[in-house]
């Protein structure tokens, strides 16, 4: 029995792309056969990535990038947005060697935006590398990409789940890898974000309870107790235990801090991407989407690759678990 074969969709989001790794492997460990690759920002760059025949070095190239190593990889201009591209581009060039799409063995199309005429521009011929680094120009954090008298831009400002390249595949089915999908309690235990604290927790923190099996305070003279009393039995020793406790019944305000601008820049673009890639898959539904929360890693914290690509692969053998290819009329 031949290998079913799939179109594959990637879309936008950042570090969370790197989930698009393992969800690859994961569709290759579990035999499915890949013919077609559609892919917007990160997805066009893992999607042409793997297409070259290249994952596996990408792969072990980005695992072993450290904070400061994504920090070297920035060249900092303040023209057309905060970083040129030149150096992660070239690093990638380094790695892959110059390709063109149209004699790489299986379809792939990237997906960018002409910010002038308000429209997506899709690659599927030319020069990889001119179609990633088209693909991956968020506005204003990476400098647009000119291409043939065009003014381009990251494609997921307007089609984070390309699935549209895809309708004319011959495949047995697509599946989508969405990284913008609704936040969830990745550990499970739906506590509250880090960044959610409260003044009654910090209190609750600053008074620990006593270990048990503890021997009970004593008061060593003063007006409170005698010598070798039991505090607890000492009247001021109730009385603060009284305010203490009085103190919880008070309205406490939530101190939440104050997001800096890329943190409140990449929770918009999140809502955005969101939003937008829940119209898409409700217009145009793959036969399988494989969800990553948004909330899974920043857009910017490209140094987590582990993480994320490990999430990537268990999403996927998630949803795999009871997808059962669709029948043809």
């Amino acid at each position: 029995m031949s290998a079913p074969t799939i179109s594959l969709v990637l879309g936008s989001g950042g570090a969370r792309g790197y989930a698009h790794i393992g969800a690859i492997e994961e569709l290759r460990a579990q035999g499915y056969d890949i013919k077609s690759i559609a892919g917007a920002s990160m997805g066009a760059l893992v999607g042409g990535v793997y297409a070259a025949g290249k994952l596996d070095v990408y792969r072990d190239w980005v695992m072993a990038l450290q904070r400061m190593d994504v920090v070297r990889l920035l060249d900092w201009t303040f023209r057309g947005g905060l970083i040129k591209g030149d150096r992660i581009v070239g690093k990638l060039k380094d790695m892959i060697g110059e390709v063109n799409i149209e004699d790489l063995p299986i379809s792939y199309t990237a997906v960018a935006v002409d910010l002038m005429a308000q429209r997506e521009v899709w690659f599927s011929r030319g020069a990889l590398f001119d179609a990633i680094r088209a693909s991956i120009a968020i506005p204003t954090v990476l400098r647009p990409h000119r291409y043939q008298g065009r003014l381009l831009v990251d494609g997921g400002l307007l089609n984070p789940v390309p699935i549209t390249p895809t309708l004319r595949d011959l495949t047995d089915c697509t599946i989508a890898i969405d990284v913008n999908a609704q936040a969830e309690p990745l550990n499970g235990d739906g506590e509250l974000a880090p960044d959610m604290l409260t003044e009654d927790h910090a209190d609750t923190e600053a008074l620990p309870a006593a270990p048990d099996g503890a021997t009970p305070m004593l008061v060593e003279g003063g007006t409170e107790g005698e010598a070798g009393t039991d505090a607890t039995q000492a009247p001021g020793y109730r009385q603060r235990i009284a305010e203490f406790i009085d103190s919880f019944k008070r309205d406490k305000k939530v101190v939440q801090a104050e997001p800096g601008i890329l943190e409140l820049f990449a929770r918009s673009l999140d809502v955005v991407q969101e939003t937008v890639t829940r119209f898409k898959l409700a217009a145009q539904p793959p036969d399988l989407v494989v969800r990553i929360p948004r909330n899974a890693c920043a857009f910017y914290e490209f140094h987590r690759a582990e993480e994320v690509i490990e999430l990537g692969r268990v999403r996927t053998r998630e949803a795999l678990r009871n997808f059962r290819l669709p029948t043809k009329s």
